[in-house]
């Protein structure tokens, strides 16, 4: 519930296995191309090495079958996913499809090295030309920064063999002041293929983990250069661009389908929708697995942006159960509003019952474990899809980003829906309490009194402290699950947006190896977690109440707001691996993150994300 106002946003493209947002990508390929791909056939017959001068050449090329002779053993299985995508997809080219021999290519029937191909690498001799029909697209290169002022900086692998199929003229013109971390050049003309060429700085070649600022400075160099690159190739309108990796696929991945998401749904005029692809294939599953990160976090951006009368409680449930209908091993309750009032959630009805809108429970089953009865671990997030603030009403002035205070169970159910795409092999169950937080006739006054779950009561001393109120009952149904940790994202306080604004998520938790878990992923995902304190001093704060068990506010108000509203909800925890999570303060981005536009954020769904593979991965019995 925080009240500063802060909007925008942007959209992208998506792998074969994972389609988060709604409106569906332009084709690069052409159809009479993509009909070739439909065609039975393999890999021509291996033949004694690759022809010399080969160079990997895209995307572009990779959808269109090409291979050369002596391609290597194992690449043909990496394709098929993505042809088979391009198949699907029409678009304008031309009426038949060329028929490709070994050794020669449409436009230059002399050329050598060229073999059809259904799936693997793609290379083709120096100075070769694309198939005919396919469109010119945008390139992405990555260049470094100089260890020492005055020396040359240096080109990553990618950028060096453009600029020796383009016989040096790249380095010709880069001469001169060394690109700066996150500056870019843009050429034109330089080689067919690709008529506009960004050049990117990625800072430092050797850039790691910055103790200092607890993050992998390397992968953030890497997002925040490609995802404006690759926003000069959308200014231009070019609907396809090749990102070279950077010697990290994943991260530029994430840059790239980061940095050019955006939400305009209801708009009528758009920017241009461009595709990004991996330029070469030889780290293709990490770009993958870059994309699918980063649409995770899109997902939780498109649900947080949608105006509040788009995403209403059952709006929102249906839109989760439509991502995860896919998936054999997920399971969708979406509970009504009389199952709520059969599981005695009388904090969570109280705040529902001041809006039009019933309330809605959303509960997830993810079975990625390979024993299905293993203790899962329970995501928990605070649903309220509009907060006016009820009674104690907010200031009109940045209201309307009050449409975001359901953050918490974005980010979460994002992140079940990536760890579903990823097959993470863990069991998670995500629970997600929500409704409005309305003024009305019949909306929680402040002073009333409301009894949870576990029969705790607590006293209502202001409506626009309802966060915790939903939490308080979705944690008590959180412990029917045995769970291995409970987790719980919130936009919670204003007071953690003070404390930290939008540099990290603030983490309380009574678990050391929960936090080591959760801070890890951070480093590597660039989403910051930072641990606050849970001490008995704030939780008398909420306890010494006049009229119940506990007051929904701290006695002495603003002071360490973020501190005693963590310390209310460990009143409704048992279980002895928590976390709550209050992201109020990472709530939207203005120009904070480089690689994010203005808007709502969807942080922390990648860190959440990387948590979950983690886990997974950790052998350790935590009960």
């Amino acid at each position: 519930m925080r009240p500063s106002a802060r909007r925008g946003q942007v959209a992208a493209g998506r792998p074969a296995s994972l389609s988060f947002l709604p409106p569906s990508l332009p084709a690069c390929l052409p159809a009479s191309h993509a009909a070739a791909l439909g065609a039975e056939g393999g890999c021509a017959p291996p033949q004694p090495g690759p022809p010399p001068g080969l160079q990997l050449l895209g995307a572009r090329a990779l959808a269109a079958g090409l291979q050369p002779r002596g391609g290597r053993e194992g690449e043909k299985e990496r394709a098929p996913q993505l042809t088979a995508e391009r198949a699907r997809r029409p678009a304008p080219g031309p009426p038949s499809a060329p028929q490709l021999q070994p050794g020669a290519s449409t436009r230059q029937p002399a050329a050598p090295g060229w073999a059809p191909c259904l799936g693997g690498a793609v290379l083709r001799p120096l100075g070769g030309r694309a198939p005919e029909g396919f469109p010119a697209g945008g390139l992405v290169l990555g260049i470094y920064s100089s260890e020492k002022d005055e020396g040359a900086a240096q080109l990553t692998s990618a950028g060096d063999a453009f600029d020796r199929l383009v016989s040096g003229k790249l380095r010709e013109l880069l001469c001169g002041p060394p690109l700066k971390k996150g500056k870019t050049h843009i050429f034109h003309g330089l080689h067919q293929d690709f008529p506009s060429v960004v050049v990117a700085g990625l800072g430092k070649k050797n850039a790691g983990v910055n103790e200092q600022e607890n993050w992998n400075e390397g992968k953030e160099n890497i997002r925040a250069a490609v995802a404006v690159g690759c926003r000069q190739i959308q200014d231009l309108e070019i609907p396809c661009v090749e990102v070279d990796p950077c010697g990290d696929a994943q991260a530029a991945a994430e840059g790239a389908v980061l940095g050019l998401h955006e939400y305009n749904e209801l708009k009528q005029k758009k920017k241009p929708v461009v595709t990004p692809q991996l330029h070469g294939s030889t780290e293709s599953e990490a770009w993958q697995k870059g994309v699918i990160y980063a649409e995770g976090q899109n997902l939780a951006r498109y649900l947080m942006e949608a105006p509040a009368n788009y995403i209403t409680p059952i709006k929102f449930a249906e839109h989760i159960e439509q991502k995860l209908r896919s998936f054999s091993n997920v399971k969708v309750h979406i509970r009504p509003e009389s199952w709520i009032a059969t599981q005695q959630m009388g904090a969570f009805l109280s705040v529902a019952k001041g809006s039009a809108e019933p309330p809605i429970f959303l509960e997830i089953h993810y079975l990625g474990g390979a024993n299905t009865n293993d203790s899962p671990l329970v995501f928990v997030g605070k649903g309220v899809t509009f907060d006016s603030g009820g009674i104690s009403l907010k200031p009109s002035s940045g209201m309307d980003a009050m449409r975001a205070d359901m953050g918490g169970a974005a980010t979460v159910c994002s992140a079940i829906v990536t760890a579903a795409a990823l097959n993470l092999p863990l069991n998670i169950i995500g629970l997600a309490p929500l409704c409005e937080n309305m003024p009305s006739g019949k909306a929680n006054k402040p002073g009333d009194v409301v009894r949870a779950r576990n029969g705790k009561t607590i006293q209502v001393d202001n409506t626009d402290a309802e966060g915790r109120l939903l939490l308080a009952d979705a944690l008590c149904y959180a412990h029917n699950f045995n769970a291995r940790a409970i987790v719980n994202a919130a936009t919670l306080t204003g007071a953690m947006d003070v404390a930290l604004g939008s540099a990290a998520t603030g983490v309380f938790t009574n678990s050391s190896w929960l936090w080591t878990h959760l801070y890890e992923a951070s480093v590597l995902t660039g989403d910051r977690v930072w641990r606050m304190p849970l001490f008995e001093h704030y939780t008398k704060q909420v306890t010494e109440c006049p009229l119940a068990d506990l007051s929904n506010i701290g006695k002495y108000s603003r002071a360490g707001g973020a501190c005693t509203a963590a310390a209310f909800l460990k009143e409704f925890v048992t279980a002895s691996h928590w976390a709550h999570l209050d992201i109020a303060g990472v709530m939207s981005n203005k120009d904070e993150v480089p690689y994010l536009r203005k808007g709502m954020a969807g942080r922390p769904t990648r860190t959440l994300v990387e948590f979950v593979a983690r886990l997974s991965q950790d052998s350790h019995n935590t009960k």
